[in-house]
């Protein structure tokens, strides 16, 4: 019986879809009935040939599980940092899955608080979030989220940090995050819809009231926006943002006055996208006011905060992406990005000389990490390579001295980067446009074209994917292989422009960037068709979607992590969580242009007869984000459709949603079944 017979065949059960007046025929729109026992009864079918199709690399998954987990300091903890008076840090114990949150107030030295042991408070439950910790002006109340679902829809509590007890009343469906006035009673906090997931709604609730009396504070009604509050660092401010994917607007509140009404920052204007940040008596902007595509810093008045009285403190810059800012009593600090690099800038508020700091290589990602304290010269940034692990390290920007506080262990004994080649080469795509491409590999491979390459990427959202150092990669680099993360457009890894150029009625250049990067690595004999592989996952599975209809042949295996391959017929449905929110990023198909370009590229919708590379598709049975009939449908219909007897897996995990598992080391047992995958096409079994 060949692999083919063996797979199950989903019931085809055509529904017309219509729209602009064309017809669209989805046979297998029904498997998003998520209470319908046919459609968990395919998937459950899914699942048992999937396990039965790779029973024989049941024992090879397990070694790797214990080779990635036995690199992985199980006993770790946080650089603890300082914040009103306490020192916070994030530790895990040997052979639990859970982080611990507990401080020690003064010094370093005094008696630990464990304010949350997570593995306590995931017992019983097959996935576990917490989020949203924030602690009270006064050090005694502690309001946090927790997730049992895997939705994204977090419950609200309160615990009293003094005695230990969680307060008895619970706000459900929010973000999670919250914010404390300066009274000390007084916590903001975000609703979300139920239905769509967006966060529409600021509410205020006073400790000691009922829940169900806490006040409306701000509705954002344009569900193309979403809603948020925090505290300015000063602490002077509690801040509410509404933001689309392009455009902004504010509104802020003295933190010591919560029953006052949120004064407007700016008015949102579309194409207006600005950052505040409070600092003495201004108000500082990263902003792409005056078509500053990368984005500048202005400065108003803390009195004065309509942008006519903004003013330049660094200009716009063509080649330099401004990202954000950190802000000092003594010191400004700003994250830039030029030629696709991070790049940390000091300027003294006193107009001392201003300077960067120095980097050596061109496969690294530097970027300012926990600075909660204003009061304090000294700057935290983590920096990282292909080949070097991450590390957290204490810049004094005044004498300009390093401290490396951590840098990631890496146990087993077997560790060293030495052995490890990292380079960034370019690869030059259908219009010109050259492509970086960071690469890391085991010193001393031939570059013959018999080399096996995972070629990693994203593309979407202007969320740039740096080059990074993972332990857990190791396992597929010790084996041979090559490991790549092409920065293609649709991200923001070249400023702004770049992600300009790969969304709406470009999105294509996402498309044929990735291929074209496939086809470099082919071409420099890095590796061939016959050992090239592909990954990506989200917004990255239509990536995935979209390369394997376009060329197929490059590829000999491709996994699609909860992938976005239907993307006219969700577009079109506004209520799935986050679609409306998504038309500045894709386009809406109610506008007849984009239906038609979304429909052009839609992996779901461009299934053809021929054949397509060997794929492992994986989704989760809760996914807030991506549904999971996207990838069943997808698999069902490539299943009807190709014309090759390649491996087809879909494996859905019937517990978790978007991201997967939430113990440390169960997600690890997602990688050991991707990497089994790859490596069983390479006949690599050990």
């Amino acid at each position: 019986m060949t692999e083919t017979e063996a797979a199950p065949v989903a019931a085809i059960k055509p529904h017309k879809l219509e729209k602009h007046g064309d017809v669209r025929i989805d046979n297998y729109y029904w498997l998003n009935e998520r209470e319908n026992p046919e459609v968990i009864d395919y998937l459950n079918k899914e699942n048992e040939y999937y396990q039965h199709a790779t029973a024989h690399t049941k024992e090879f998954q397990k070694e790797l599980f214990e080779e990635m987990k036995g690199r992985i300091k199980e006993d770790d903890s946080s650089v603890p940092y300082l914040y009103n008076g306490y020192y916070y840090i994030t530790r895990y114990e040997k052979g639990k899955d859970y982080p611990i949150y507990a401080r020690k107030k003064g010094s370093l030295d005094a008696p630990e608080e464990i304010m949350f042991d997570c593995n306590k408070m995931a017992e019983g439950h097959s996935y576990f979030q917490l989020n949203g910790i924030n602690i009270s002006e006064d050090n005694k109340w502690a309001a946090f989220g927790v997730d049992t679902v895997s939705r994204r829809q977090y419950t609200i509590q309160v615990k009293n940090l003094a005695t230990g007890e969680v307060l008895p009343f619970k706000i459900e469906n929010t973000t999670g995050g919250s914010t404390w006035a300066g009274d000390n009673k007084t916590l903001f906090y975000t609703r979300k819809d139920a239905v769509t997931l967006r966060s529409e709604k600021i509410y205020k609730h006073i400790m000691g009231n009922d829940t169900a009396k806490d006040d409306l504070v701000f509705h954002e009604k344009d569900d193309t926006f979403s809603t948020f509050v925090y505290k300015e660092k000063s602490k002077k401010y509690i801040v509410i943002g509404s933001s689309s994917t392009l455009t902004s607007e504010y509104r802020i509140l003295d933190a010591k006055k919560p029953d006052g009404e949120f004064k407007i920052f700016q008015k949102r204007t579309r194409g207006l996208e600005y950052d505040i940040s409070h600092y003495g008596d201004k108000f500082y902007i990263v902003t792409n006011k005056d078509k500053a595509t990368n984005f500048k810093l202005m400065v108003t008045p803390e009195d004065k905060t309509g942008m006519e009285n903004w003013a330049d403190v660094l200009e716009h810059r063509e080649d330099v992406l401004v990202e954000g800012i950190d802000i000092f009593k003594n010191y400004l600090v700003v994250s830039e990005r030029s030629n696709g690099l991070n790049k940390i800038r000091i300027r003294p508020w006193s107009g001392a000389d201003e300077y960067y700091l120095p980097f050596d290589i061109e496969t690294y990602t530097a970027y300012t990490t926990t600075n909660v304290d204003f009061d304090t010269d000294v700057l935290r940034y983590g920096y990282q390579s292909m080949a070097t692990p991450s590390s957290v390290i204490d810049f004094n920007m005044k004498t300009r001295e390093k401290t490396v506080r951590k840098e990631q262990e890496v146990l087993g004994g077997k560790f060293d980067k030495n052995n490890y080649e990292e380079k960034r080469v370019w690869a030059t795509a259908q219009d010109g446009t050259k492509v970086p491409i960071s690469v890391v590999y085991r010193k001393g491979i031939k570059q013959d074209g018999s080399n096996p390459l995972l070629l990693y990427a994203y593309g979407s959202y202007g969320a740039s994917m740096d080059p990074y150092f993972s332990s857990i990669r190791l396992s597929l680099l010790d084996r041979g292989f090559i490991y790549a993360i092409a920065h293609i457009r649709g991200g923001e890894d070249l400023g702004r422009e770049w992600y300009e150029n790969g969304k709406l009625l470009k999105k294509k250049n996402t498309f044929t960037d990735f291929i074209d990067c496939s086809t470099y690595v082919i071409e420099q004999r890095y590796t061939s068709p016959e050992h090239l592989y592909a990954e990506g996952g989200s917004a990255g599975g239509l990536l995935m979607g979209a390369v394997v209809n376009m060329a197929p042949q490059l590829y000999h295996g491709v996994i699609a992590q909860v992938a976005f391959v239907d993307v006219v017929t969700t577009m079109l449905d506004d209520s799935i969580p986050l679609t409306t929110g998504e038309y500045d990023e894709w386009g809406n198909p109610n506008e007849k242009e984009y239906y038609d370009y979304m429909k052009s590229y839609s992996p779901y919708d461009n299934v053809t007869a021929q054949d397509y590379p060997n794929m492992l598709v994986t989704t989760g049975l809760h996914d807030s984000q991506v549904q999971y009939w996207e990838p069943a449908k997808w698999v069902a219909k490539l299943r009807a459709t190709k014309t090759d007897s390649n491996k087809l897996y879909l494996d859905t995990n019937m517990d978790a949603g978007h991201g997967g598992a939430s113990g440390r080391f169960e997600a690890l047992k997602e990688v050991a079944k991707e990497y089994s995958f790859l490596l069983d096409l390479e006949g690599i079994q050990e």
